[in-house]
């Protein structure tokens, strides 16, 4: 069994990651280390923050390590909250309050059309940073519907769903989601690369 660290102290972000992960490759993350801190995401692009959050993983576990971005983009606000998506409505905004603050910019408009972008960043494994990402093309909805999830799920209904991600289930997101296409990318270079 291979220790690898994600940097990330989201359960819920783990736990999806775990799932999907090869067998022998066991994740710790971030709230298994007691000095990490949430690194900085100054990135101006996906990419970019993934990489930053990946190699301050990696020095303080001294592991493996790797990390997702992962941006909400909606047409209809020219791609906002884009790269920003996390921090929203605010440095101390939760979930909730970024949702408030989608459903209020997008009030009376009828073009709702979004995508999610993951880009996960993988650095420790080769002698530079490997990419991998995932796309999920859908809609916004006029309000939260679903319990599962986290993030904006409970807004995001996946094209060809009537259902938000957060109705859809667990393994029915893994299958269909941006992380999950960004995984199926680094489970099929990880099957290649790491033996």
């Amino acid at each position: 069994m291979k220790n690898w660290i994600m940097a990330s102290f989201n359960p819920g972000k783990i736990a999806e990651f775990q799932a999907l992960m090869p067998q022998d490759i066991h994740l710790i993350s971030l709230k298994d280390i007691p000095q990490a801190v949430s690194p900085e995401e100054s990135g101006d692009t996906l990419a970019e923050n993934a990489e930053l959050k990946a190699n301050y993983a990696a020095q303080l576990a001294g592991l493996p390590a790797f990390a997702d971005d992962t941006g909400l983009m909606v047409d209809a606000l020219n791609g906002a909250p884009g790269v920003h998506s996390a921090r929203y409505a605010g440095l101390t905004a939760n979930h909730s309050d970024n949702i408030l603050k989608l459903l209020n910019a997008l009030q009376g408009r009828t073009d709702r059309q979004a995508r999610f972008e993951t880009v996960l960043c993988l650095v420790g494994v080769m002698p530079e940073p490997v990419f991998f990402s995932g796309i999920l093309k859908g809609t916004i909805a006029s309000e939260p519907k679903g319990s599962g999830g986290f993030g904006y799920d409970s807004v995001f209904i996946p094209e060809g769903f009537t259902q938000t991600l957060a109705e859809v289930g667990a393994e029915v997101k893994n299958q269909i989601s941006h992380r999950g296409n960004a995984m199926k990318e680094f489970q099929n270079w990880l099957s290649k690369n790491v033996r």
